[in-house]
């Protein structure tokens, strides 16, 4: 049980620091996935795991910044303009994601 706890806790710690780091372009979802990894403990592909997951919550709250900043528009401008933020949802999800993977493979290798 104390192992999922820190799993999740590595998570929600990562998220955090995403979203905090997240003007710094790659360093912010690297350091997050890479704090999600140490706290996690899981090895290699534990703490990848934890990395990839606080990057897909720290895009889905890009996601929701983008939409609601994007939908002010109505009509076909609207349109057009949800269909740019329905692909910045996929890059940012591939971008937060992939990168928080990689910084708790990291992680997840130097801890174990």
């Amino acid at each position: 049980m104390a192992a999922k706890r820190s799993f999740w806790l590595g998570i929600i710690v990562g998220f955090i620091v995403m979203v905090l780091l997240g003007s710094l372009p790659v360093l912010g979802p690297v350091i997050g996935g890479f704090i999600a990894g140490i706290i996690a403990k899981g090895g290699v592909w534990g703490g990848a795991t934890a990395g990839f997951i606080a990057g897909l919550f720290g895009a889905i709250v890009i996601s929701v910044i983008l939409i609601i900043g994007g939908s002010l528009l109505f009509g076909i401008p609207g349109f057009l303009t949800a269909l740019g933020v329905s692909f910045i949802i996929v890059i940012a999800t591939l971008y937060y994601g992939l990168l928080g993977f990689v910084g708790g493979a990291i992680a997840g290798a130097i801890v174990k």
